[in-house]
């Protein structure tokens, strides 16, 4: 929930229409002329409005290539975007995701108004627009997520997470639009930045600590595509990986991951201009993948990586692996990438032990994202 309305009361809405956008052909927006994909560049125009005011980059802000790529949806999930208008003028837009392999219950929300509409009641016509589309399709639980700066939740009382670990400014006028329309804070994730390069000396200490807990594994990886001779055994780590990280009250299921559902992956990102490198751990004794971690780079943001998941196996845990793949993925990134500055990253804030791999390599906090909840009588 980006920045909404926050008060309920203000203004009307009279004239307000809210379109579903239709989500155009990569050859029809490319050369960004005629009214083919108009409504879905004005969507895009309005996020990236958003990223600048807020961060002053587009770090975190999809690519056109990648919002044409998400936006499509696949048959694991729906993916709905709508646009608001006053008259002729974008005034914001709403959107609602829906898995369709599990989690039938579930729809992620998002809301968005430009800064000019603020405070006019907007921000609650398109949320009940969006969770009438949520409610037609069945779906019970209504999840959301919202990202401020450090700036914003230094000095100031916070809304303290249900997981009790961490909150967000009670300030913040998207924390009181949330609460107001009867969102639940579950959890808070730190996001934080690591500065590139990380010096060979600070990589080769931690991976020399690291090396001799774990003798009885061997270090991989690849870029883009898992190995076929892999990727059944990925799946399941990915799989793994759904509900292995700290979901606090998140009414979230297990996902059901096989070979096509990592192709598919795989394949969206590369039509999205996104390239991966991934670094993985392998047990010598079973020859089984037991981790992973992956770092995603775009070119449109070249000065920017963003780290995506990183697992190991239960059984596997307490060898140093974390510390190791990423250390060796953070080596083969800068290889590949050396116009990149800085890495991304997110973690629940009680997941301790991977923040504590973070602040090892050099990762510093950059800002607070809540991840709110709310469930449908």
């Amino acid at each position: 929930m980006a920045e909404p309305d926050p008060d309920p009361s203000a203004g009307g809405n009279a004239g307000l229409s809210i379109a579903a956008v239709e989500v155009p052909p990569v050859s029809g927006i490319a050369s960004g002329a005629g009214h083919s994909g108009a409504d879905f560049r004005e969507c895009h125009a309005l996020r990236v409005a958003h990223e600048l005011a807020v961060w002053g980059n587009l770090d975190r802000c999809p690519t056109l290539p990648e919002a044409l790529e998400y936006w499509r949806g696949n048959e694991y999930e729906e993916r709905h975007l709508y646009l608001a208008r006053l008259g002729s003028e974008t005034v914001g837009m709403c959107s609602v995701t829906l898995p369709l392999r599990e989690n039938f219950h579930t729809a992620g929300i998002d809301v968005l108004i430009a800064p000019a509409h603020r405070r006019q009641g907007l921000g609650h016509a398109l949320l009940d627009h969006a969770e009438a589309v949520a409610r037609n399709r069945g779906r019970t639980s209504l999840d959301a997520y919202h990202e401020v700066p450090l700036r914003g939740t230094e000095g100031t009382a916070l809304l303290p997470a249900k997981s009790g670990a961490g909150g967000l400014p009670l300030d913040e006028p998207a924390v009181a639009f949330a609460v107001a329309a009867g969102y639940e804070l579950e959890q808070v994730e730190r996001s934080s930045r690591l500065e590139l390069p990380v010096p060979p000396d600070v990589l080769d200490r931690l991976e020399a600590d690291a090396a001799p807990r774990a003798a009885d594994y061997t270090i991989t990886g690849w870029d883009e595509t898992c190995p076929e001779d892999l990727v059944h055994v990925y799946a399941r780590l990915k799989e793994t990986m759904s509900t292995d990280v700290p979901l606090a009250g998140l009414d979230w299921e297990r996902e059901d991951w096989d070979d096509a559902r990592v192709h598919e992956e795989e394949q969206a990102l590369i039509r999205g201009g996104v390239q991966s490198a991934v670094t993985a751990a392998v047990h010598r004794s079973t020859g089984q993948l037991v981790a992973y971690t992956v770092l995603n780079w775009r070119a449109g943001v070249p000065d920017s990586i963003g780290q995506q998941d990183t697992l190991v196996e239960s059984e596997h845990r307490g060898r140093r692996l974390g510390i190791l793949i990423k250390v060796a993925n953070l080596r083969r990134a800068q290889a590949r990438w050396p116009a990149a500055r800085s890495v991304l990253t997110w973690n629940a804030n009680e997941n301790q032990h991977m923040l504590a791999i973070n602040i090892a390599l050099g990762f510093k906090p950059a800002g607070s994202e809540g991840e709110w909840q709310k469930r449908l009588g």
